[in-house]
Order: C-alpha cells, then structure tokens, then sequence
C-alpha cells in the first residue's frame, strides 16, 4: 500500500469554484477510476491557498494507470473547459509526492 499526497495551489478569488469543481464532478470521476480518498484539507501556507488532499493506492502500477485514465476521460476535458472558461484559472502550481512505508512503518 502506497498514499499520494497531492497539493494544489488555489486562488482566493475562485477559490469556491475550484471547490464545486472538485467535489461536484472530479471526485466522482476520480473514483470511477479507482482513486480512494483519505482526506481532503485546506491550508495556508506562504502567503497562498492549497488544496491538499490524500490518496490511498495498492501499488504505483494501479496509481499509474487510474490517473492517465481520469486525464483522458472526455466528462472531466469538458468539465475543465466549461468551467475554465466561466471562471478562469482555477489551479496554479501542482506538488505530488507518493509516500512509501518505511519497513518499520505500522
């Protein structure tokens, strides 16, 4: 079992709509694809906004295969292009790190 942790910089001005976004149409398309969420947050940090959320994976391979999935399906294009185009760039600098166990790690 691997986790992904993902954060994402968000801007204060739409902020809302990125959150409709996300929790309207990409979770459920995510999850379609296999993605598992653990959590979901929002934080302050260096003077910007991220939206910082965790995922659960069996493998890389599976975590791999899910997220080209989720990128080419054509609902999410759409949703990203409608809502680009209603409410501007909703999603700035992306940081991922996938978290492996340690061999001590519970």
């Amino acid at each position: 079992m691997i986790h992904q942790l993902r954060i994402y910089e968000i801007f204060d001005e739409n902020k809302q709509a990125f959150h409709d976004r996300f929790e309207e149409h990409a979770i459920r398309i995510m999850e379609s694809y296999g993605f598992r969420f653990v959590s979901l947050w929002e934080a302050r940090s260096n003077e910007r906004t991220e939206f910082v959320y965790l995922l659960e994976w069996p493998d890389e391979d599976t975590m791999t295969r899910a997220w080209a999935l989720f990128m080419d399906d054509q609902e999410w294009k759409d949703v990203k292009k409608v809502t680009g185009a209603e409410h501007g760039r909703l999603v700035g600098e992306i940081e991922e790190k996938v978290l492996r166990p340690t061999s001590y790690s519970s």
